[in-house]
C-alpha cells in the first residue's frame, strides 16, 4: 500500500477548511496548480493552503483527476445539500470514516493504529518507536521527526489541544473531529529511566448512538463494495473485526455490533437481512440500491437525530 505518512504538513484540518476548499474548487478546479493563487482564495499562507489540499483529498471531498481537483459525489452532496458547515455529528463521523476507509493513498496512523493496534492503551513514545519499525518494515526511509509529527496530527485530530471556550465553530483551532471524542486521555505512565511523565490514550468503545442506524448501513455498505466486492454475503466477524469494518473504524463494542444487525433489515427496508443461526452469522442483500451513494446520504439526512 501507498501509506501516506506527510502531506498535511502537520496541521489538523479546521472547521472552515473543507466547506471553504468545497468552494473554491467548485468555481476553479486547478486552483490549486497555482499555489499562490490558492493561497489568495483561501486566505491562508502557503503551508495551510497544502494542508487544506492534502485534507480535502484525504476526507474524499475532491479528488485528483488530470492535473486538477475534482469535487466527489459524496463533496457535492455534503456540502451543497446536506452540510454546508459541519454543523452535523453525522457528518463528522462520515468524515472520520472517509479518512479511514482510503486504500489508495492510506493515512498510515489512522490505519495502524485503528486497525492493527492491539493493545486498548497507547502513549506517544511508544508510537513513534513503532512506527520506525513499521517504516522500516514498508521500506520507507522516514526520520523520527516526521513520523512524530505524523502521529501528533493523528491524535491531535481527535484530542483538543486548548480550551475551546469562547470560540466559534470556525474560529477554533482545534480538528472538528475532536467532538466526537473517539480518543480520550486516561492516565500518565513513567518513560524509560528519565522519571518524565506521558500521558496515555485510549479509543472510546463504548456504544455510539450517535451513528445513527442510517449512517451504519451507508458505512457498512461502503465497506462492502469495496473490501469484499465480489461477495454475496459478509458474516458478523467482517463486519465486526476485519480491517477496514464499522467495527474497527467506529470502535463499537460487540454487543452494539449484534444489536445493529439484527435490526438491519428494519432499518434499511428490507434490503439487507441478516441470518443469525447456530452455524453461521452473515449478512446478504435482499436488493440493491438503485443509486447507493445518494440513496444513502439522503436517508443519513433525512431525520432529524433525537438528543432525549
Amino acid at each position: 500500500m501507498n501509506y501516506k505518512f506527510s502531506g498535511h504538513e502537520t496541521f489538523t484540518f479546521r472547521y472552515a477548511w473543507l466547506p471553504k476548499a468545497f468552494r473554491v474548487i467548485e468555481k476553479n478546479p486547478t486552483i490549486f496548480s497555482d499555489e499562490d493563487e490558492a493561497m489568495v482564495s483561501l486566505g491562508v499562507g502557503k503551508n495551510m493552503m497544502r494542508s487544506i489540499r492534502f485534507w480535502v483529498q484525504a476526507s474524499d471531498v475532491a479528488r485528483q483527476s488530470a492535473g486538477k481537483l475534482e469535487i466527489t459525489d459524496f463533496g457535492r452532496k455534503l456540502f451543497s445539500e446536506f452540510d454546508p458547515y459541519l454543523e452535523d455529528r453525522r457528518t463528522l463521523w462520515l468524515i472520520h470514516w472517509k479518512l479511514c476507509s482510503n486504500d489508495e493513498d492510506p493515512l498510515f496512523a489512522w490505519d495502524f493504529l485503528l486497525n492493527s493496534w492491539p493493545h486498548p492503551e497507547f502513549n506517544r513514545s511508544e508510537m513513534v518507536q513503532i512506527f520506525e519499525q513499521e517504516a522500516r518494515r514498508l521500506n520507507r526511509t522516514l526520520s523520527v521527526v516526521t513520523l512524530a509529527q505524523h502521529f501528533d496530527t493523528f491524535l491531535h485530530t481527535y484530542i483538543p489541544t486548548r480550551s475551546k471556550k469562547g470560540l466559534v465553530a470556525e474560529d477554533n483551532l482545534d480538528s472538528p473531529l475532536v467532538e466526537l471524542e473517539l480518543i480520550k486521555k486516561i492516565g500518565e505512565s513513567n518513560i524509560g529511566e528519565s522519571g518524565r511523565r506521558e500521558p496515555v490514550y485510549a479509543f472510546r468503545r463504548d456504544s455510539k448512538p450517535d451513528i445513527t442506524a442510517e449512517l451504519f448501513i451507508y458505512c457498512l455498505l461502503d465497506f462492502w463494495k469495496t473490501k469484499r466486492p465480489n461477495e454475496k454475503t459478509i458474516t458478523f466477524r467482517d463486519v465486526a473485526i476485519t480491517r477496514g469494518s464499522p467495527g474497527q473504524i467506529f470502535k463499537l463494542p460487540e454487543w452494539e455490533i449484534r444489536e445493529r444487525l439484527e435490526a438491519i433489515e428494519k432499518d434499511s427496508n428490507g434490503r439487507i437481512s441478516y441470518l443469525d443461526s447456530a452455524s453461521e452469522q452473515k449478512l446478504f442483500q435482499t436488493f440493491a440500491f438503485d443509486d447507493p451513494e445518494t440513496e444513502l446520504l439522503s436517508s443519513i439526512y433525512r431525520h432529524e437525530v433525537s438528543h432525549a
